[in-house]
């Protein structure tokens, strides 16, 4: 009895329908580079051959000064078939074979050092079907995307064998010292993404820590998958730099998440700490009806974005003093950041713009999360970190230098900013923020903006 099957393989026929989709997309050029790719790699692979024996097919071994007269170091036998597969599609190449003698007098298989043993794709052709992957597409849709280019030949099992092929530079990355790394500060913040745990979506957090080099390069120093954001958690991230070399940085910035200060305070106590001001304008607007928004956005915009350290402390006070008196939910929100928040004028305002937020590191959260929108939940949480230094790692995103990186060898000011500063500031300034503050008691003084 005949079996007979109407499936057709979908993989060869895309392919197929994709060099003919279009009347006039037939590419000579290509064509012909296809078709020459075997001749080129098996004559390289018979260069190979003929340098490993000192002598070509057919020939005698020749040596400079005694020519004809070298011991044979070995001798071919035949050749066998090999398939492979590189950004040239998928070819049947002849891979020469030899015998080589070794010291003790012995035979072995000779290897080639261009085409390695068990090799099916070429390095680029990895590259290619990874960097797709890093792109957002997962591994169905690489096949799919990359069908035509590789005549059906790359499956979704390829594609995670090539990804798992990256885990030995992530493990490299992970225990490489940090002694030196000329890091003068760092961003530290943490994203959640969905993962899978005992067959189950859960959330986890990935810890993130960026680095900001002497020259103003920004560079990722650690991305560690964890259950939350607690400090037993971010010191174990913290105890681990540390025990790679990391030097004691001159400025932290955070995103004000309590378990990350404890950590903080633990292991560099006494270092700078500016807290992120986007997240504590977040804060202020939880704190308070939507009617007074707009007006709270106003008000924390001209204080924090203020163009003097001295004019910043005294729309400090009278923010204070005013939403005291009108939500003062909003005013002790404010107090709890303390002096924290206004750390950033310890450094010279060139500065500022980079040192006020962890912006730095929301946008690689943001990048990312857009890049693994279309998997929904990762495999598991090993593989959500590795993603995340991929996409760094491979150019996926790159990252620029902070703004104000030429005054970095500036050192932060021991003073924070000192409230008895507010009156000598209006003395001399005569800010029209409140023109009588000697006059006024504390949570009567309201803004009146110049």
């Amino acid at each position: 009895m005949t079996n007979l099957t109407t499936k057709p393989d979908s993989l060869q026929r895309a392919a197929e329908i994709a060099v003919d989709l279009f009347d006039n997309w037939f590419d000579p050029i290509e064509t012909e580079v296809r078709a020459r790719s075997r001749q080129f790699i098996e004559e390289l692979l018979r260069g190979e051959l003929d340098a490993a024996l000192a002598r070509r097919r057919y020939g005698r071994s020749q040596m400079a000064g005694n020519e004809g007269r070298a011991s044979v170091v070995g001798h071919r036998h035949g050749s066998r078939t090999r398939s492979l597969t590189g950004t040239f599609g998928p070819i049947e190449i002849a891979v020469p074979r030899a015998r080589l003698t070794t010291p003790e007098g012995k035979t072995a298989e000779w290897k080639s050092q261009a085409l390695r043993a068990y090799q099916r794709r070429t390095l680029a052709a990895d590259a290619l079907i990874a960097s797709s992957y890093l792109a957002g597409t997962n591994t169905r849709r690489v096949r799919r995307a990359l069908a035509a280019l590789f005549g059906g030949t790359v499956g979704k099992d390829t594609v995670s064998r090539v990804w798992r092929k990256v885990k030995s530079d992530w493990d490299a990355w992970n225990t490489r010292s940090l002694a030196e790394e000329p890091i003068v500060r760092l961003i530290l913040d943490g994203t959640v993404v969905r993962v899978r745990l005992d067959r189950k979506a859960t959330s986890i957090s990935l810890l993130v820590v960026l680095g900001v080099r002497e020259d103003g390069q920004k560079v990722l120093l650690a991305i560690k998958s964890m259950g939350g954001e607690s400090a037993e958690a971010w010191r174990t991230v913290l105890d681990d730099l540390i025990k790679r070399g990391l030097r004691r940085p001159e400025f932290l910035i955070v995103d004000g998440a309590p378990g990350l200060d404890k950590a903080i305070a633990a292991v560099w106590g006494g270092v700078p700490v500016q807290r992120c001001t986007v997240h504590k304008h977040r804060n202020l607007l939880a704190h308070a009806p939507e009617r007074l928004h707009e007006e709270i956005t106003a008000d924390y915009n001209d204080m924090i974005y203020a163009a003097a350290r001295e004019e910043i402390e005294a729309r400090r006070k009278v923010f204070i003093r005013k939403w005291r008196l009108k939500h003062r939910a909003v005013a002790d929100s404010l107090e709890e950041a303390g002096e924290r928040l206004f750390a950033f004028t310890r450094l010279p305002p060139s500065q500022w713009r980079s040192v006020r937020t962890t912006n730095a590191i929301e946008r690689l959260h943001e990048e990312f999360k857009r890049r693994i929108k279309t998997q929904t939940v990762l495999p598991s949480a090993d593989t959500a970190a590795m993603l995340f230094w991929a996409l760094l790692a491979s150019g996926q995103i790159n990252m620029r230098k902070v703004d104000g990186w030429q005054t970095l060898a500036t050192k932060p000011i021991d003073q924070p900013i000192d409230p008895r500063s507010l009156k000598r500031y209006l003395h001399v300034t005569g800010d029209r923020a409140s023109p009588n503050f000697n006059h006024i008691p504390d949570g009567t003084a309201l803004i009146v903006r110049s």
